[in-house]
């Protein structure tokens, strides 16, 4: 496993402690959790820009098919 050191402003700190106190766990398993949850999800995005992408040639894949 690879450690990352990060710094964080004293507000957002005490945020991530008091979350983390209220969880259960200790800040940094927070931070971990939260950091792989957003890394996993799909980007809005790119979802946006691949169903306009698919809509748009919609009746060339249908011809393809």
């Amino acid at each position: 496993m690879t450690t990352v050191t990060i710094q964080l402003p004293e507000p957002l700190s005490i945020r991530l402690r008091e979350a983390a106190e209220r969880a259960g766990v200790s800040p940094e398993e927070l931070a971990r959790v939260g950091l792989e949850d957003w890394l996993c999800r799909p980007r809005e995005d790119f979802l946006s820009a691949a169903q306009h992408a698919l809509e748009k040639n919609k009746e060339l894949y249908r011809r393809l098919a």
